[in-house]
């Protein structure tokens, strides 16, 4: 039985040889590893990998290696300085320092990382079928875009935040919304180069479906662009969601929270600054990590940029 992608070669000179797919496969695999070494080589890319594994290891594990119930309040110790018993000092109702900021980065990180997953999958799809349709499409999704990234973003997410109202897990669409459009911006850019390329021109002749172009020749060569994108988009997140748990539409008291525990150590600085030091830090260190990891892999991403160019380009000339 004659092979399918071997009849398309024969049949049509502008067809990528049959061996060209497994080619591709190895050749992004590769390419994968390599930018994981490249991100661990370089200090920045270390040094953020650590902070964001450190955090998501603590996250994990606070209910058990907490020394108090963050919850608990002793009008005995009010503001109390570090000490052997609170390593952090205590807040303004007696509370442990140390077991809310263990704790205070939980929700920030599980609401986040899920408004950053469902602002790359929405972006990256609207980005993409933009850039594969265009025509009408293309201009009406790139002027929403523009409309939306031309509001003030703590404006426009407060307005989200009394929209959807339910807590803080019911941030995650307004999170998503707002921080999708610029991903999609950039993927969309990403995938117009990759859309008039060659080997696409050439899978199109060989009378493939638009769903395995878009899944097995546009998204694999814009992947990597969207994954930093999205890193950098979580980092915005991060600080945009503990602005508004600042504000008070994001975590309710009494759960702990970076943000809410800021908002609440900010009249007793000159006399506790303990009490806002921590979750600063936390949230600091936190988002450094992000962005670095950001920085290294689009810097690794540069450098491979002659790597990435794939396979059916030469194979079609």
């Amino acid at each position: 039985m004659t092979n399918r992608n071997t009849l398309a070669t024969t049949s049509n000179p502008f067809a990528a040889p049959a061996q060209d797919n497994a080619v591709v496969r190895k050749r992004r695999n590769r390419s994968l590893r390599k930018l994981l070494e490249v991100i661990v080589s370089t200090p920045a890319g270390a040094i953020g990998l650590a902070f964001v594994l450190f955090h998501a290891a603590i996250a994990l594990a606070g209910p058990w290696i907490v020394p108090h119930d963050p919850l608990a309040q002793d009008p005995g110790t009010i503001l109390a300085a570090p000490s052997l018993t609170h390593p952090f000092g205590t807040d303004l109702l007696g509370r442990d320092v140390l077991s809310r900021t263990i704790l205070g980065g939980r929700i920030a990180i599980a609401v986040t990382a899920l408004g950053a997953l469902l602002a790359v999958i929405g972006g990256a799809i609207a980005g993409i079928a933009a850039a594969m349709r265009g025509g009408i499409f293309d201009s009406v999704m790139m002027r929403l875009v523009e409309a939306i990234g031309a509001l003030p973003y703590l404006l426009f997410l407060l307005l989200l935040a009394s929209f959807f109202t339910g807590g803080a897990y019911a941030l995650i669409p307004a999170l998503a919304v707002f921080y999708g459009t610029a991903i999609v911006r950039v993927s969309r850019a990403a995938a117009l180069g990759v859309v008039s390329s060659d080997f696409v021109a050439a899978a199109r002749v060989r009378g493939e479906r638009t769903s395995t172009i878009l899944f097995r020749e546009i998204v694999p060569n814009v992947l990597d662009v969207i994954i930093v994108d999205g890193a950098i988009r979580w980092a915005g997140m991060l600080l945009g969601f503990s602005s508004l748990s600042f504000l008070g539409f994001g975590v309710t008291p009494p759960t702990p929270d970076w943000g809410l525990m800021i908002s609440d150590a900010r009249n007793v600085l000159a006399i506790a600054p303990w009490a806002a030091l921590w979750p600063c830090a936390a949230l600091s260190t936190l988002i450094l990590g992000v962005i670095f990891l950001a920085d290294a892999a689009g810097k690794a991403v540069g450098l491979q940029s002659p790597e990435r160019q794939p396979t059916h380009r030469g194979a079609s000339q």
